[in-house]
């Protein structure tokens, strides 16, 4: 373990993230962990991380941070102008960082969350076996909340000598394009009996527009009112990343990272996991559209996805 930043300026929402708190639903302690698992994911197998291994979630308004150690750094997710002593910096690709320089962010260019991984990970207690930060309940990261000026973070140890992990990428067809305006891919249901037929036909041909009211628990969404054939409410039930709850007032709310265990509204869909990112990297405002599939092309997507990862995992040697 050894030092790694100083946090000059905080940032909008800069907490410490894994990919969250498995094992405790049953308890109702929510999940939390990345907003984008997969770009976390790859930032740490850029410098050569596990994949579950803690890092910083940036928002929209990136911190500036002190380098307080020589380290490897890998910035993955949204391009959020990232600079090391004012020298540009690429996303998806790990670089070397030295005693003393500083990160900086300015301009957002596209998406929303992005993800700094460093060699050896965010060291941070442990709770309830993550380091994930839930704001709500003062849990885990670095004393439950978001970082302030002058917190002082460290490292686990490296895997490898720092001089064989930087410089590493990504091939372009790794690399998610959040720019793309695409369909969000959904399965249906369960709770479709709740609904009359025309409103589901709805909900895949219209589109919906992310609302300020929005975040880390859910995507509040705004458009054609869903009707139900004759209330919101159901019996508490399970709730997943992605699961799409249609409440009273007919507007859909997708369930994120912070979403709640469980859930008394219908449910007309859930995001499937390989688009969860391009949901949750959309800011204020920009129009969603869904897109039915089966449950078997679901799992077949995000069997190519762990195939990729897995892959990446070898090749970084962790």
């Amino acid at each position: 373990m050894g030092k790694l930043f100083e946090v000059i300026k905080p940032g909008l929402a800069t907490a410490v993230q894994d990919l969250g708190r498995i094992g405790y639903q049953q308890y109702g302690v929510v999940v939390s962990g990345a907003m984008d698992n997969y770009a976390l994911q790859i930032a740490n197998l850029l410098v050569g991380n596990d994949r579950d291994k803690a890092g910083l979630e940036v928002v929209i308004m990136g911190p500036e941070l002190l380098v307080l150690n020589d380290t490897v750094i890998a910035i993955c997710g949204a391009d959020l102008s990232a600079e090391l002593d004012g020298e540009p910096v690429s996303v998806w690709k790990s670089f070397t960082a030295k005693k003393g320089q500083r990160l900086t962010f300015g301009q957002p260019k596209v998406g929303s969350y992005a993800y700094i991984a460093a060699a050896g990970g965010i060291n941070t207690p442990l709770v309830m076996g993550s380091r994930s930060t839930y704001i709500k309940a003062e849990l885990g990261g670095f004393e439950g909340r978001y970082l302030q000026k002058d917190d002082r973070l460290e490292a686990g140890q490296a895997g490898k000598p720092l001089k064989q992990l930087s410089g590493r990428g990504l091939t372009e067809s790794a690399v998610p394009d959040y720019s793309l305006q695409r369909k969000i891919r959904v399965v249906l249901g369960p709770d479709l009996r709740s609904f009359p037929d025309n409103v589901v036909e709805k909900f895949c041909a219209s589109q919906f527009k992310m609302t300020a009211q929005s975040d880390r628990m859910g995507y509040r969404l705004e458009g054609p009112k869903l009707t139900h054939k004759e209330g919101a409410d159901i019996l508490s039930d399970a709730i997943l990343p992605g699961t799409i709850q249609v409440p009273a007032n007919g507007q859909p709310i997708i369930l994120l990272a912070d979403r709640q265990t469980t859930g008394g509204y219908t449910r007309i869909a859930t995001v499937i996991s390989v688009d969860l990112p391009y949901v949750v990297q959309k800011l204020s405002g920009s129009i969603l559209q869904f897109e039915a599939v089966s449950v078997e092309a679901a799992q077949r997507l995000y069997v190519e996805r762990e195939t990729l990862l897995r892959k990446l995992t070898i090749r970084a040697g962790v």
